[in-house]
């Protein structure tokens, strides 16, 4: 038996026969665990120090844009406004299309709809003025086959007629336009023939611009494609070869895709036998090669949160039904199946000891508050506080109006806290969370504010996450010893988002709305037809039901918006509905004015309720049966879907009228077609996603989004699987990632995510 001897400073002495049997090396380390029968020893793997190449490839891919040869300081800063500050950002800024510059059309088989290149001689040049008064500059170039018309719109007439001199020859690029009989070319590229040279010679000696399928960057002001194409070549040519295969062979070739580093090769330098149109769509194998790249990363980095989370040490909640079992009873109606399956999945996860980290989604009016409230009292149960955080004042005043309702009954405090709050309220509001009082805190950002203390804080809940990045949950989780979160969105997310975005929590779906909802009918009509709609509401209102008409908003605090909903309901008063009762709600009012308004509403006091988009949350008037959408074209389509499930909330037939001016946008008319053709919450959820791009679809840019630099999660959804499923095939065989290639991985995904998914005390 080997004695181990804990000397006066607390340290333990290992002796030297017991060193060599672990095969430690100076400044090796040893991992002690306490067993039943005594301690044990174990070695911690070196963590292995990069060889001089790989330090030598680092240095490299950071040397700045200002140091490459042919690249100054202007270049370096307009290079900089495209985020291109490093060698690694260039070689990570793929074209975003392609043209295929190997061979010249004579200008007779030029095809509309694509750029193509063709040389020809500049037979006439001019500046012309259009009917609608846009100033234009005209070239007529001519080849052996025929001619066709060069524009430029807004161009400097007289740096234009010294270079486009008749009588030169030049090869020029752009996509073919047709306008009946005729074919233009606008704004193309061109490139000078000297007197008598061969046009065949000049493309040769122009391998970076000519003879192969082309690569086309994004640019800035004041940045040429061909200086950027010349700089992007360079650095392949050069630093290519810095870049690191992390990926083993192993996850890569189950899907065939490419090595990091000849992904990177091929998307810059395309191979002969690529196809335009698989480039052009990002579906060639070195684009999906980069795509599973990104995402793999990703995917790892939420699949090691979230293993993190499970083995912190959380809060084990034991449901006593003190006050669960009592709000059950004081409820008018019965909670739904799905809403009950939810419930148990989130008592199971606060009843385990560590955290839970679940999101709940439901469609609207499925019923996701009064989930949460229900969670939050079993936290309260237990002595421990809630803090509900949404993303605006009036979605927390509104989840405050439904909350307190309900506890002020069970005798548990509720405070609302949000930046509006000013002096003497706030600071007593403030008061009460740190000493404890406050049982259930609501509120905005507010909430995580610094100053903001709670006394214990044991349960998170977020409402509508995608407002809210990974960040933000990360600092509500501070303010308590590893509390738990629940995350609750209204908004359908399609699962390759839910994945990208939410990949460390586990997911809830409230997947059936109440009882007695009944399907609500959508109609679009101009405004030609406004004397209808009128006449509908007057019908609806003659049967003892209630409507609303919605105005736009684009901002609460644009005046002149909400001064239009103002003037409206006084209209519809005055002279559309004089003898009807007309109420308004706008975010401006007081929360007591609000609530007031709500009521009489709710109460019959008020026929037609002229509202903001205040009321896209919270309102529940089964009576209510017509809602009216003002320049319905004016919002997106999750808004419209929230706005619409405020009707068929009771047992009459329900309708919903999209008003329209008429002159719909491509994307106006779709949304709006959408909402005519379903009430699917996810379906309307897809549709958006595809018309809006994943920025705009979660509303804001701090939404936690990834910034993913070449895969795409609408076009690229299968890889996105693949990667998760590899991501986690590789944890199930080495969970710490303490193997050789499980070690690189893990350095080379703490370098691009560790801030950012906070994984320095996960990986």
């Amino acid at each position: 038996m080997t004695r181990l001897r804990v000397d006066h400073n607390g340290s333990l002495a290992i002796p030297g026969e017991l060193i060599r049997q672990l095969g430690l090396q100076p400044g090796g380390a040893v991992e002690v665990e306490a067993s039943e029968s005594g301690l044990l020893l174990h070695r911690v793997p070196d963590q292995p120090q990069p060889s001089l190449q790989q330090s030598i490839a680092r240095k490299n891919l950071a040397v700045g844009m200002q140091f490459i040869k042919g690249v100054g300081p202007k270049l370096a800063d307009l290079l900089a406004k495209r985020e291109i500050h490093t060698v690694e950002d260039a070689l990570f800024c793929l074209p975003h299309r392609y043209e295929d510059r190997r061979e010249l059309v004579p200008i007779r088989q030029l095809q509309p709809g694509m750029p193509q290149v063709f040389q020809g001689t500049v037979l006439s040049a001019n500046g012309a003025t259009t009917k609608g008064g846009r100033t234009v500059f005209e070239v007529l170039v001519q080849d052996a086959t025929g001619s066709i018309l060069l524009k430029w719109f807004h161009a400097n007439p007289l740096w234009m007629q010294r270079t486009w001199k008749v009588g030169r020859r030049g090869v020029f690029t752009g996509e073919v336009s047709s306008f009946g009989y005729l074919r233009e070319v606008h704004h193309p590229d061109v490139e000078w023939l000297a007197e008598g040279a061969d046009v065949q010679a000049v493309m040769a000696a122009d391998p970076v611009n000519f003879g192969r399928i082309v690569p086309v960057y994004p640019l800035t002001e004041g940045l040429h494609q061909k200086a950027m194409r010349k700089v992007m070549r360079q650095i392949v040519d050069n630093y290519l070869d810095s870049v690191e295969n992390v990926l083993p062979l192993s996850l890569l070739s189950p899907h065939r895709y490419l090595p990091l580093r000849e992904a990177l090769s091929q998307a810059h330098l395309p191979p002969s036998e690529a196809t335009l149109a698989d480039l052009n769509t990002g579906h060639t194998p070195a684009h999906r090669s980069l795509a599973f790249d990104e995402f793999f990363f990703w995917e790892l980095g939420l699949a090691l949160k979230k293993r993190g989370v499970a083995l912190e040490e959380g809060i084990a909640f034991q449901v006593t039904h003190r006050y669960t079992k009592e709000l059950a009873r004081l409820l008018p109606f019965q909670l739904t199946a799905a809403q009950r399956r939810v419930l148990s999945e989130i008592k199971e996860d606060m009843m385990a000891p560590h955290p839970m980290h679940r999101l709940v989604q439901g469609d609207v009016g499925s019923g996701k508050t009064l989930v949460a409230l229900m969670a939050a009292l079993v936290a309260v149960e237990n002595g421990y506080q809630v803090a509900i955080m949404a993303p605006t004042e009036i979605l927390a005043e509104q989840h405050w109006h439904n909350i307190h309702h309900w506890c002020d009954q069970l005798g548990v405090r509720v405070v609302l806290l949000t930046a509006g709050l000013r002096g003497t309220a706030k600071k007593d509001a403030m008061a009460l969370v740190a000493d404890g009082s406050a049982a259930i805190v609501i509120g905005t950002h507010a909430v995580i504010q610094d100053k903001v203390e709670f006394q214990r804080l044991g349960l998170g809940i977020v409402d509508e996450q995608h407002r809210f990045g990974v960040l933000q949950r990360g600092i509500l989780k501070k303010k308590g010893n590893n509390p738990d979160i629940l995350v609750m969105t209204a908004t359908p997310i399609p699962r390759t988002l839910a994945m990208t975005l939410f990949g460390d929590l586990s997911l809830s779906v409230i997947d059936a709305l109440p009882p007695g909802r009944t399907p609500i009918e959508t109609r679009i009509y101009f405004e030609s037809r406004r004397h209808q709609v009128y006449e509908l509401i007057r019908g609806e209102v003659g049967q003892g039901r209630q409507a609303y008409v919605i105005y736009p908003l684009v901002e609460e605090s644009e005046k002149s918006d909400l001064k239009a909903a103002t003037q409206m309901a006084q209209h519809l008063q005055a002279e559309v509905f004089p003898g009807l009762r007309v109420g308004l709600l706008h975010g401006r009012m007081k929360p007591e004015e609000k609530e007031a308004a709500m009521l009489a509403f709710k109460q019959r006091e008020m026929d037609i309720l002229v509202a903001t988009t205040v009321i896209e949350v919270g309102i529940d008037v089964p009576n209510a049966t017509l809602m009216v959408i003002e320049h319905s074209e004016r919002f997106g389509l999750s808004q419209l879907h929230q706005l619409r499930g405020r009707v068929g909330r009771g047992a009459h037939r329900s309708r919903c009228i999209l008003l329209t001016p008429g002159k719909l946008s491509e994307d106006g008319e779709r949304r709006l077609r959408v909402m005519e053709a379903t009430t699917d919450g996810f379906k309307i959820a897809e549709a958006d996603l595809e018309i809006r791009g994943p920025g705009d679809f979660l509303g804001t840019r701090q939404s936690g989004m990834p910034d993913f630099r070449v895969a795409s999660i609408l076009r690229d959804g299968a890889i996105l699987e693949q990667a998760r499923d590899a991501a986690c095939g590789l944890l199930e065989q080495d969970a710490a990632l303490t193997s050789a290639e499980g070690r690189r991985i893990k350095e080379e995904l703490l370098r691009r995510w560790g801030t950012r998914l906070e994984l320095a005390g996960v990986a």
